[in-house]
């Protein structure tokens, strides 16, 4: 769902991920240049996904011990 508004609305997608300062830049990269807005916005929806596995690694390995 994420990298479809990716598309279609990048600051909106930036802003779901809870990044403020990277939601400011998307905008202005959307506003002046669309297809740089579309790039950040995925880059920073890849970068979260990431964050997230690795949040659910690190639970599952200490739950483990």
């Amino acid at each position: 769902m994420r990298y479809f508004l990716c598309i279609i609305l990048p600051p909106l997608a930036v802003f779901t991920t809870g990044r403020i300062g990277a939601f400011i830049l998307s905008i202005i990269l959307t506003l002046f240049f669309w297809i740089p807005g579309v790039i950040h916005a995925i880059l920073v929806t890849n970068d979260y996904y990431a964050a997230k596995r690795h949040r659910q690694l690190v639970r599952v390995m200490r739950h483990s011990r």
